[in-house]
């Protein structure tokens, strides 16, 4: 299992070198993240090697909190972005991600 997922972040990481930051990390964290907490997160933002992630039930903040190592380092290595920390916001409307 653990194989198949190494194949599957080199296969994600090349083919994302023609994305913005942004959307590599927004493709990217499915991936990183797994699918059960991806269900409940999204990537809104990249500010100044910060990922913004919107994070549906505050319940699920300290289980973030507590990967963020990982998750740092697995983003950076799928997305293949310079990435120093993430940022967990919630509330009641969720944000859109736009492309800029």
């Amino acid at each position: 299992m653990e194989r198949m997922r190494d194949l599957l972040r080199n296969t994600l990481s090349k083919s994302l070198r023609t994305l913005s930051e942004t959307d590599r990390l927004a493709a990217a964290w499915p991936v990183v993240a797994g699918s059960a907490i991806a269900a409940h997160s999204q990537v809104t933002a990249f500010e100044e090697g910060t990922v913004i992630l919107y994070v549906d039930d505050p319940a699920w903040r300290p289980q973030l909190e507590a990967m963020c190592g990982r998750l740092v380092g697995d983003l950076k290595k799928v997305a293949g972005v310079s990435v120093t920390g993430l940022r967990f916001v919630s509330g009641q409307e969720r944000p859109r991600y736009t492309q800029k």
